[in-house]
């Protein structure tokens, strides 16, 4: 197949030529499949997947070890340095998940972009050459294997990390979702030697995940040590612009011209019979309805920046601190457990019981001020406090009977 990419790269179709020939060659493979079901996917995958054992224990060793070393750079190096810096309690609190997150998206796409632009491999430029000359259970080369064995140990990670780690977002289930199929998508496109269309996704993904980070970082230090700080504030303006228009084009503009063209139409032209097929392609379809699905959130906060609604930049995701829910709170101190049946509201920050305070102040206020309006509106009934907190009556001497009596 190296001959059909001798004349140059084929142009970059339209939205209209993706779905008539992305759909007319769905269409044609459903109904030239006569013996599709659960015989031809068992077949298809003792065939066809290369996964070792070894190489599934070192992606769950590689995911315990982003864990581990999360936890050793929260304590050691961001905590410290939002201490430092004299950041808001809190942005202190959600800075190192930030800091974390724009780190590794930063080197990612970093070393996915010298794959793409720095070595002879030409899937940006020609995507269809993804499938030229596939064979089952060819070598992966090792450079590529790494940025594998980086992304999907990652994403191993992030699973446990949004359950247990992060914030609690408006977006927390879908994000699980996200992980969960690019974790799946990473997997099976290893095992079945899909590895150069995996790279040109990663690619097109992770830009946007670091724009978001470096943005959201400059947020919380542009009013650090309570001051105002200009040069943040024009970083985090800055960013959120470019994250708003990398985010059309990368995820909605070039991922499906690029690669939802070449997995749906171009495959099938190179490999007629290429194996999970609609597998892949349904995987991929649902990363693009997750990706439309959060450019709603950044179209709603571009209206609400325009029509007034919005003065500074924020995380329309998140939750105010008050409304925060979490489905697994992390173990606090016995001193600031919550008790049974109460949820903690910021895990980030341990078991936060103020709100829980706030609420028995304010119930305790209203019981004395209903004592009050009781007395106040009926006179004779004459019940006051006693040095014990017992209730204790008055005769008409103004003595004390010692007992509680209701005088008619």
């Amino acid at each position: 197949m190296a001959a059909a990419g001798s004349a140059g790269p084929e142009p970059m179709p339209s939205y209209a030529q993706l779905v008539q020939r992305g759909w007319g060659s769905a269409l044609a493979a459903a109904r030239g499949c006569a013996d599709c079901g659960w015989g031809l996917a068992r077949r298809g995958l003792a065939e066809h997947a290369h996964l070792a054992p070894p190489e599934l224990l070192l992606l769950a060793l590689g995911a315990l070890g982003w864990t581990v070393l999360r936890s050793a750079a929260t304590s050691r190096l961001f905590r410290p340095l939002a201490k430092r810096c004299r950041l808001q309690p809190r942005d202190a609190a959600k800075m190192p998940e930030s800091a974390w997150k724009f780190l590794f998206y930063l080197g990612a796409w970093s070393y996915s972009t010298y794959l793409l632009f720095g070595t002879d491999y030409p899937f940006f430029h020609d995507p269809p050459s993804v499938f030229y000359d596939w064979k089952t259970g060819m070598a992966v080369p090792r450079d590529i294997a790494v940025a594998y064995l980086l992304q999907g140990s990652f994403y191993g990670h992030s699973i446990y990390a949004t359950l247990y780690l992060d914030a609690w977002r408006k977006d927390s289930v879908v994000m699980l979702v996200h992980h969960v199929v690019t974790l799946v998508l990473i997997v099976s496109s290893y095992a079945f030697r899909y590895h150069k269309v995996g790279i040109l996704v990663l690619f097109l993904h992770d830009i946007s995940d670091v724009q978001l980070e470096f943005t959201k970082l400059n947020v919380y230090f542009k009013s650090r040590g309570g001051a105002h700080h200009r040069l943040h504030a024009l970083a985090a303006d800055l960013g959120c612009l470019s994250f708003c228009l990398s985010w059309f084009w990368f995820r909605l503009y070039w991922f499906p011209l690029k690669v939802l063209y070449a997995t749906s139409y171009c495959s099938l032209r190179s490999v007629p019979d290429i194996p999970f097929y609609f597998f892949f392609n349904v995987l991929l379809l649902l990363l693009t309805l997750m990706n439309l699905y959060w450019f709603l959130y950044i179209v709603a906060f571009a209206a609400k920046v325009l029509t007034g609604q919005v003065r500074e930049l924020k995380d329309v995701r998140e939750y105010d601190t008050a409304e925060a829910p979490s489905p697994k709170p992390r173990k606090a101190d016995p001193q600031h457990r919550l008790p049974k049946g109460q949820r903690c509201r910021c895990r980030n920050e341990g078991c936060a019981i103020e709100q829980e305070q706030k609420r028995e102040t304010v119930s305790s206020n209203n019981e004395q001020n209903y004592e009050k309006t009781r007395e106040a509106r009926n006179p004779t009934y004459a019940l006051s406090e006693g040095p014990t907190g017992k209730a204790r009556s008055y005769g008409t001497d103004g003595r004390s009977t010692g007992g509680l009596s209701l005088i008619s």
